[in-house]
């Protein structure tokens, strides 16, 4: 297991994190946790992905820890913001693969490419796994609270 390349994407999942804090009106002195849960996202769906999980599931176990992590650390007041967990998990949306999906589906719908049902198969598989991925983050933000809900009911 390598460790450069999960500080490496720690590092810029923070710095992408705090930069999506910024633009959803997250105050200064929260900006701090926003970056840390970026780099916690990043550096477990890493981890996950180096032990060889998938790319859908490594981005649930990290979407996972970071909803944990913020439900755990939830009763200090200096990080009682709902956007906090929401705002590390935006850096691991797969913007490349809503790319490749959307340019294959324009390519097929113009008629020149010569081979069309291929370009429609990549395109429809880069479109699942997108709406896997984010309904593995989805699913992975939910399920702690969810949990710590059940856990409260008598």
């Amino acid at each position: 297991m390598e460790l450069l390349p999960v500080l490496e994407k720690a590092l810029f999942g923070g710095i992408a994190a705090a930069g999506f804090g910024v633009l959803f009106n997250v105050t200064p002195r929260l900006l701090i946790w926003c970056g840390a849960a970026g780099a916690l996202t990043l550096a477990v769906r890493t981890l996950c992905q180096q032990l060889g999980v998938n790319f859908e599931g490594a981005s649930f176990a990290a979407a996972f820890a970071v909803s944990a992590a913020w439900h755990l650390l939830q009763s200090r007041k200096d990080i009682s913001s709902v956007a906090l967990h929401v705002v590390g998990c935006i850096p691991m949306v797969p913007g490349s693969f809503a790319a490749r999906a959307i340019l294959g589906l324009f390519a097929v719908s113009t008629g020149r490419t010569e081979n069309s049902p291929q370009t429609l198969v990549a395109a429809l598989e880069y479109t699942l796994r997108l709406i896997f991925t984010v309904g593995a983050i989805g699913t992975g933000l939910a399920i702690p609270g969810l949990l710590k809900r059940v856990r409260r009911t008598p």
